[in-house]
């Protein structure tokens, strides 16, 4: 161990919170949670001679350890999760092993609304919270709120009385007739405790407490002493739980720690690191299905609850065309409500790029308000695009750089009316969507390079699932259209129902026949037959 670990080492707080280990190149190669990261990290350096072979091997790379505190241990875990999706340590053995990722499900439009967890997120009308790579521990965090705000499991209801329902786990459902007014209210009543979950996972957990406070003072005032009573317990376990669990970016990242978003504010000359970054890709087959994605990262953290997608009216394959479409719609004033953002990505070349900054630049000049900044990522070379017309950016640090002679670690480049910059001047391996944004060297701008390549991929990411599944439905749409007598109602009673071929196939007749009716049951279930 070095000097200046053992030195750093010393200030450990006693805090929640993230840390990351760093080789001598400043290389992160280890992203870690703990409870308590004085005691944690500490323990990396005590006993190495018990300690596994990759852990060792670990221990003898750190060259430096830095961390970011947190109020609580999900919040850590949360946190954790998202720095190892961006910065893909070498020693993370849960991307190591190339084990899926769990994501936590609440399904807001199914007929009974549950909470689940999986690996594979779908565009299947549920809300998705995560990505997190300690599924036991996640899991274990959310079944522990069930006690606050009680849930199904499942979609189908329990029988009456069972234990869940007694130990207060569930809301009850299954106790009144389905579809009676009591059902009706009871399942209502549901929705919104589950919609205080989604909000309290999405980080709102201080902001919660302060709305059941205000109920329960409420429920006094007016003698509603059993509410009262209910409030308060709420807010005694959701405060136990605090203890304990769970995340909150908004609330207690320090984003002036985070070193690629320092970065990021040091080559756009920006006055201060960026809360709100927008990104924007299209996606399409031939320009059938063409979809666009607004994703967006909060403090430098991706914000799945803020995501949009738009399915594109213009048809055809213009990239150009359907990337005007998508940031009108965006800023349209029905959309005045969403979030400004303080700097927007565009997933493309000087194209993409001259065609975002035209219409921003109008839309922001007509409503009066002031120019957003928006840069892009060309695909070839996974360069950063800036305009020296209408990118909003000052060019301090470009034209600094410009003056001095060449530098290994990154390069700048004149063409025309925009600039491009690669900080990966000798990064060369090649990754999925990327051709070069990872390699084996280290970068001073290697963790602004990773920020870069996980909002772009995110954004691509998103409109990719979001085209598959849109082609997906037209397939089974043009099949189901083959089948006499089901018409476009039919159809869409079909599709809204199951989705895809495959349910439509798995599920019974009986079934689809409660849907479409008897006589177009048996008419499908036949052709289906026939097809497989």
């Amino acid at each position: 161990m070095n000097s200046q670990l053992s030195a750093k080492l010393k200030t450990l707080p006693i805090q929640p919170g993230v840390y990351f280990h760093k080789d001598k190149n400043g290389t992160i190669i280890y992203v870690g949670k703990a409870a308590n990261l004085k005691n944690r990290v500490r323990q990396y350096f005590q006993n190495i001679a018990a300690k596994d072979v990759k852990t060792r091997a670990l221990v003898a790379e750190i060259a430096m350890t830095d961390w970011i505190t947190v109020e609580t241990e999900i919040d850590a875990l949360f946190l954790e999760s998202e720095m190892i999706k961006r910065y893909k340590p070498q020693y993370n053995i849960l991307l190591r092993d190339d084990k899926s990722p769990t994501y936590v499900r609440i399904g807001f439009k199914d007929e009974i609304p549950a909470v689940s967890f999986t690996r594979a997120p779908l565009d299947d009308g549920g809300e998705y919270f995560g990505p997190f790579y300690n599924g036991s521990a996640v899991k274990k965090s959310v079944r522990l709120m069930r006690k606050i705000f009680p849930y199904y499991l499942n979609q189908k209801l329990p029988k009456k009385g069972n234990l869940d329902y007694q130990i207060g786990l569930t809301p009850g459902l299954e106790n009144y007739e389905v579809g009676s007014l009591e059902f009706v209210e009871k399942l209502s009543e549901y929705k919104k405790n589950l919609r205080v979950l989604a909000r309290y996972l999405k980080g709102e957990r201080k902001k919660i407490q302060r709305e059941i406070e205000r109920d329960m003072k409420i429920a006094a005032g007016v003698h509603d002493f059993e509410l009262a009573a209910k409030k308060r317990n709420q807010l005694r376990d959701l405060s136990e739980l605090g203890r304990q669990i769970i995340f909150s970016r908004e609330e207690f990242l320090d984003i002036s720690k985070d070193h690629a978003m320092v970065r990021l504010t040091e080559i756009l000359s920006l006055e201060q690191p960026p809360k709100r970054i927008e990104a924007y890709d299209i996606s399409h087959t031939g320009g059938q299905n063409t979809v666009a994605s607004m994703v967006v990262f909060t403090n430098g953290l991706a914000d799945k609850r803020e995501y949009r997608k738009f399915k594109m009216r213009a048809g055809g394959n213009d990239d150009y065309l359907h990337m005007k479409e998508v940031l009108t719609r965006r800023f349209s004033a029905r959309n005045a409500k969403w979030p400004r953002p303080e700097l927007i990505l565009i997933d493309g070349g000087k194209g993409q790029l001259a065609v975002a900054i035209q219409v921003v630049n109008e839309l922001m000049m007509k409503s009066g308000q002031a120019p957003i900044p928006i840069v892009s990522v060309a695909k070839r070379d996974e360069e950063i695009m800036i305009s020296r017309i209408g990118s909003n950016i000052k060019l301090d640090w470009v034209e600094h750089k410009l003056k001095l002679p060449p530098d290994n670690e990154i390069e700048i480049r004149e063409d025309g009316d925009f600039i491009a910059i690669n900080l990966h001047k000798n990064q060369t391996h090649s990754h999925g969507h990327a051709r070069n944004l990872l390699g084996e060297t280290s970068a001073e701008y290697s963790d602004l390079t990773k920020l870069f390549q996980r909002v772009r991929d995110e954004s691509h990411r998103f409109a990719i699932n979001y085209h598959s599944s849109l082609r997906a439905k037209s397939q089974t749409k043009n099949i189901l259209e083959a089948i006499e007598g089901v018409g476009p109602k039919t159809r869409a009673k079909l599709l809204r129902k199951f989705g895809s071929l495959k349910k439509i196939r798995e599920t019974s007749e009986t079934e689809i026949a409660q849907i479409i009716g008897e006589k177009n049951a048996q008419n499908v279930k036949e052709f289906l037959k026939n097809q497989a």
